[in-house]
């Protein structure tokens, strides 16, 4: 039977990538890495839990490996951040452990992770092994840099700036309740139901999106949709002390999400709460939309135009409006919390 050690050693074969500021990489008790002058550190992690953020069931360790780096990455893009390292902790359940270690299988969970850190050079410089009680637990840690003073922040938007988001929403919450109902990937098919199936299997950081606009100061405030739209554009609102109108017309409801909704309000309510979209969601000076949308089309994204921040509702009854022609009402910013 393959040992702990051994199947450590084998994940830093793997990991062996070099890079410039990497002094030190797994081997040590710790990672040694160079500072950059002028340059600020970003580091994010994220827990994923067997059957909370992932069932096996319906969850590849392929697609687990890939979204297990996805999650972080977008955070870094979320900040106009350059990803550059990461830190990987497994928990295996310990009535498994011995056998996931052997299985090929196993393999699979590697080859998906080392796929994205290659095409976005993050190298794996450490982490930890340990038998879990019961669930697969997967503790994942990227560190990043960006200029000085060039990090966008959630707590900078400005009354009268234009909200704008990445890509379609609610393709990976339609894409969760079709493996819920029992559908599966399949590489060799290419049509609505796997395009669902994949945005929520295998999210795609949007990097170089993010890297471009903050590098061009051109966001005051950016976050990426992992909680819904509204809660996460909530989120913005709290730390920059304003409010939100979003237009329906425009919002970029996904048209994936026809497949589990009956209509088109279904449809509008699963873009907006969803989640797990991790596209990103900025704003910005409505001058700087030609420059933004320069940069989406040279990454061969969609842009749209979702709304306007403004003043603070005084009564406090909502952060976030919704608007529909002439009319007003407030929007519901609940959307995936673990406590509730």
């Amino acid at each position: 039977m393959k040992s702990e050690f051994a199947f450590i050693n084998q994940i830093r074969a793997q990991a062996a990538r070099r890079s410039a500021d990497l002094v030190c990489g797994i081997g040590d008790d710790t990672a040694i890495t160079s500072e950059q002058m002028g340059r600020e550190t970003l580091i994010t992690a994220d827990l994923l839990i067997e059957d909370v953020h992932f069932r096996l069931d319906y969850t590849s360790l392929h697609c687990l490996g890939h979204k297990a780096l996805a999650v972080s990455l977008s955070d870094i893009a979320a900040m106009g951040g350059q990803p550059r390292f990461a830190l990987l902790t497994l928990g295996i359940p310990k009535n498994n452990l011995s056998a996931a270690i052997r299985n090929p299988q196993w393999d699979e969970f590697f080859a998906g992770y080392f796929a994205l850190a290659e095409k976005f050079g993050v190298t794996l410089i450490g982490g930890d092994t340990s038998a879990s009680p019961q669930s697969l637990v997967i503790d994942s840690i990227v560190m990043g840099s960006c200029e000085s003073g060039k990090a966008v922040r959630r707590h900078g938007a400005r009354v009268g700036d234009a909200i704008y988001v990445t890509g379609n929403l609610g393709a990976s919450a339609a894409g969760l309740e079709l493996l819920r109902r029992g559908e599966c990937l399949n590489d060799n098919i290419h049509d609505l139901v796997q395009t669902a199936l994949r945005t929520h299997l295998q999210p795609q950081p949007r990097i170089e999106f993010g890297q471009l606009v903050g590098a061009a100061g051109l966001a005051h405030a950016m976050m990426d949709v992992s909680d819904g739209l509204a809660q996460d554009l909530s989120h913005i609102c709290e730390e920059s002390g304003v409010g939100a109108i979003i237009d329906d017309e425009t919002m970029p409801v996904a048209p994936e999400t026809k497949l589990v909704a009956e209509n088109d309000e279904a449809a509008f309510r699963l873009a907006v709460s969803g989640g797990e979209d991790y596209e990103l969601l900025l704003t910005a000076s409505r001058e700087y939309e030609p420059a933004l949308l320069e940069i989406a089309r040279t990454c061969h994204l969609r842009l749209s135009r979702i709304g306007e921040v403004v003043a603070p509702d005084p009564s406090g009854t909502s952060p976030l409006w919704l608007r529909r022609g002439h009319r007003i009402e407030a929007l519901d910013t609940s959307g995936y919390d673990h406590f509730a």
